[in-house]
């Protein structure tokens, strides 16, 4: 009997293993890391492949995200000509790129700050609120009840009490304590509509995979003015990693056609999630500002298959001439990614990497550190970050063009997590970038690479043994 049970159990393995590379989706090294988990760990391997192998988010969302894809067919084809950007020739193929695996063109005529000290960002946030006159649309990774999110609450609840109309969409894990806590009761009491993104429970486990998450940042004001970056609805010294703080954030505040597209994007997330359709919200399309830049939105998530953001990043690598500086608190590229910061480094390009020194995850600190050998061999400048965790996830491309948002440079944000980024085509706002980028180099550690090859065999060992399971995490 032991034999048969034993038997059994390989028998399943060898047909997961089989799935796995039936899989239409995947890259070969994630196949493999999924692959030596299942047959070399008995039982638990797959288990952990059925809960975390697989893209799998449940027939009712699914199906309401093939009526979304209709809709935003129809909703694209809106006349928007007013606001088309005319980009230099070589930000075309990149924006056309976009576009194409994003869905959304670049537009013309939005007004930008650059907001990098997170209580000032929460202080303009809470002064748009309180001049809200017709509705307020917030979605939120984290949202804690510290001193930034009580003053977010009371400016809603001073909305609602105007006749705004608030709705918060918060992640069912990220914000798993504001979902429980009196201060979402209290909201809700004041006339709030708070929803769960992606909720979780063991039922729920059995159809959707638990770790994809909204990871999205960004507020929308009577369609007229939008947030979005890498700031949660939390103080910068954040309470539940204190040890690590404080949290180092770079949100923008925009005005103009691009907020159109934002606004777009939250009422997909409210729909998917509520079950609710918001469309009458987009008939309110801001006109072009004068003197406006050109943006475009990048909304990406794993209901599009297509790995929208790993291949802006990558074409942003390629188009560098002169230099590429990224920052991102976590640092687990794919082959391909990684490939291109290679590519970019060798052919003449100055690549610096900036990452946080203290990591409030040990295993991802561990595998980001395993490519360091690599890039370093390769001419990449890495800095660590010392006074606090940046969490700032920017990339700026020969002070011409920028990226910001909530995307990490790792696989869970390129293939995972729902994620939202703005590409900036417009020299000044990069430069201002550039700027916040030397001063986050300048609180940072270089490491140098002939002491990072003496570095102890132990360290190595986890280090390197850390990036084998980088498509795990």
């Amino acid at each position: 009997m032991p034999s048969l049970v034993v038997s059994f159990e390989l028998l399943i393995r060898l047909a997961i293993v089989v799935r796995i590379l039936l899989r239409r989706q995947g890259t070969p090294s994630s196949r493999l890391s999924w692959i030596v988990v299942v047959l070399l760990v008995p039982i638990a391997g797959p288990v952990l492949y059925f809960m975390f192998g697989e893209v799998r988010l449940g027939r009712g969302r699914v199906r309401r995200h093939k009526r979304l894809r209709r809709w935003q067919t129809e909703l694209l084809e809106a006349p928007h000509a007013d606001n088309a950007a005319e980009l230099p020739v070589d930000h075309r193929p990149i924006a056309k790129l976009a576009e194409s695996v994003g869905g959304t063109p670049a537009r013309h005529g939005n007004a930008l700050t650059l907001l990098s000290d997170s209580a000032r960002m929460i202080d303009a946030l809470v002064a748009d609120i309180d001049a809200a006159e017709q509705h307020c649309h917030l979605t939120t990774y984290i949202y804690l009840d510290d001193s930034s999110g009580q003053a977010v609450a009371e400016a809603l609840e001073r909305a609602t009490s105007r006749g705004v109309i608030c709705r918060v969409l918060v992640d069912a894990v990220g914000s798993k304590h504001f979902l429980g806590s009196a201060l979402r009761t209290q909201l809700e009491a004041a006339g709030v509509q708070v929803r769960a993104a992606l909720p979780v429970n063991p039922l729920r486990a059995l159809f959707a995979r638990l770790d994809v998450r909204n990871h999205r940042k960004l507020a929308i004001i009577d369609g007229r003015v939008a947030y979005t970056g890498s700031q949660n609805i939390a103080d910068a010294a954040f309470a539940p990693k204190a040890s690590y703080a404080p949290w180092v954030d770079a949100t923008i505040r925009v005005r103009g056609p691009v907020v159109w597209d934002l606004q777009r994007l939250f009422i997909e997330d409210w729909y998917l999630d509520a079950n609710e359709w918001l469309g009458e919200v987009l008939s309110v399309q801001p006109a072009p500002r004068p003197d406006g830049v050109d943006v475009q939105v990048i909304g990406t998530g794993p209901m599009s298959y297509n790995y929208a953001m790993r291949q802006v990043q990558q074409a942003a690598l390629h188009l560098g001439r002169e230099e590429v500086v990224i920052t991102s608190p976590y640092l687990v590229p794919d082959e391909g990614t990684a490939a291109a910061i290679h590519a970019a480094a060798r052919c003449g390009t100055r690549v610096c990497l900036v990452v946080p020194a203290r990591n409030d995850s040990k295993l991802v600190a561990a595998a980001s550190r395993g490519f360091y050998s690599d890039f370093l061999d390769s001419g990449v400048h890495i800095r660590e970050y010392l006074n606090g965790l940046l969490h700032a996830k920017t990339l700026s491309v020969d002070g011409r063009l920028s990226i910001l948002g909530s995307a990490n440079l790792d696989r869970r944000s390129f293939e995972l997590n729902f994620e939202l980024s703005l590409i900036v085509y417009d020299e000044d706002f990069t430069r201002e970038l550039r700027a916040l980028q030397a001063r986050y180099m300048a609180a940072s550690s270089t490491i140098i690479a002939t002491q990072w090859q003496t570095l102890a065999w132990p360290k190595r060992l986890y280090f390197n043994a850390a990036g084998l399971f980088g498509g795990l995490l």
